[in-house]
């Protein structure tokens, strides 16, 4: 299962100090907008079930090596 990327920015924001302290600050109001994402992600995947499989193969990278 991939790691959302909300969560990555949240964790990202927990690293430093500066971060923590404003996560503390505010945790009320990013569980809320964590919450609404993940709704509005929700409702955006039931509008147009075919987007949802597109992810599930993401493009394949380019590995940095010359022919």
């Amino acid at each position: 299962m991939p790691i959302p990327r909300l969560a990555t920015l949240i964790g990202g924001l927990l690293l430093s100090k500066g971060g923590r302290r404003l996560a503390g600050r505010h945790a009320g109001k990013l569980a809320l907008a964590t919450l609404a994402f993940q709704l509005w992600e929700q409702r955006q995947a039931a509008k147009h079930p075919g987007r949802a499989q597109a992810r599930a193969h993401p493009r394949r990278r380019w590995s940095g090596r010359r022919v």
